[in-house]
């Protein structure tokens, strides 16, 4: 039990974290393209799309962050000592997105400072889940299991230009969700927002994987190490291809398809990510069985989790087809 039960735990929350990542990714490119809308009623129609569903998402970043408090507290604490600034200035900026999105649709004279806050919110916390990532991905440096670095050991090149890619991946999102959503002047805007984020989503994983080596990065000595990339290769391979489809989708073609090709875009760089990773929960020297809590623990936690999880599956697939379709501007579901 001792063997396996981490690899499950790792399993949850990695699926959490992606979930968040494709169902919030979204809604925070939303507030990242609110400076492009025409108007404060563009900005409203493109709110909209996403008032219904937007804060069940947030109940896969709890998941995430729960899931890793509970099976590996050792990986929790390391994380937050490395990171506490990131990950206060990520929660901040939620509640901010949060706050923004509910009052400014009652808000008359202030309507214009809470538009603000959307967008500011959606940029910090993407800004900051990105710096997260690319701190995680660099290596946190460890002494005896303890953190040795600074308070400011993020502020580095290498996360902040994770960070840059974060936002403009959720920006892609986000275009893609509105062809998706929306009709007439906004959906072709759309289209048209989607097309440059595409290079920049495509370079900004080219930039990542090109600077790696030079970081001594685990996840990069992961893939190529022992022949490793001959049967890693597929994941590249069908990145590029997903990335070429993206392309060809956003100036024509289905209105889906923009949309699912950058959430495959997403889950295949997430895929990479942990291959690159394993068995290393805070590379480059906690491995998922040296931060596990008691087996006992996290068998008892997992009783919770069979229960829960497919109530929030549920929830979540039944909100999605409820308010499936086309929202058209002036629908206001608040």
């Amino acid at each position: 039990m001792s063997e396996w039960l981490p690899v499950v735990w790792f399993g949850v929350i990695g699926y959490g974290v992606l979930m968040y990542v494709l169902l919030d990714g979204f809604v925070l490119g939303l507030g990242i393209l609110g400076p492009l809308a025409r108007d404060e009623g563009q900005l409203d129609h493109m709110m909209d799309t996403a008032a219904p569903i937007w804060d069940g998402n947030e109940t896969w970043l709890v998941l995430g962050g729960a899931g890793l408090m509970a099976a590996f507290p050792k990986a929790y604490a390391l994380v937050l000592s490395a990171l506490y600034l990131p990950v206060l200035m990520m929660l901040i900026a939620l509640v901010f997105r949060g706050v923004a999105f509910e009052f400014r649709f009652k808000a008359t004279r202030a309507k214009g400072a809470w538009g603000i806050a959307f967008i500011a919110g959606s940029i910090l916390a993407a800004f900051a889940q990105g710096v997260i990532l690319g701190t995680l991905v660099q290596g946190l440096p460890l002494e005896a299991g303890r953190y040795q670095g600074g308070v400011w050991a993020w502020l580095a090149p290498f996360p902040l230009a994770t960070g840059v890619a974060v936002v403009c991946g959720y920006a892609l999102l986000g275009a893609g969700w509105l062809v998706l959503k929306t009709a007439g002047p906004l959906h072709d805007q759309a289209r048209r927002w989607a097309r440059p984020l595409v290079l920049a989503v495509l370079a900004g994983m080219a930039m990542v994987s090109l600077w790696l080596p030079f970081i001594n990065s685990q996840v990069m000595a992961r893939w190529f190490d022992s022949g490793n990339f001959l049967w890693l290769a597929p994941v590249p391979l069908l990145a590029a291809v997903v990335g070429w489809r993206l392309w060809s989708s956003t100036s024509s073609g289905s209105d889906g398809r923009p949309f699912l090709h950058a959430l495959a875009l997403f889950v295949l760089g997430f895929v990479g990510l942990v291959l690159g990773m394993w068995p290393y929960l805070v590379p480059p020297d906690l491995t998922l069985w040296q931060a596990a809590s008691p087996p006992s623990s996290q068998g008892f936690v997992l009783v919770g989790l069979v229960v829960l999880l497919p109530l929030v599956l549920g929830y979540t697939a039944w909100s999605y087809r409820v308010f499936r379709g086309k929202v058209e501007a002036g629908s206001h579901y608040h």
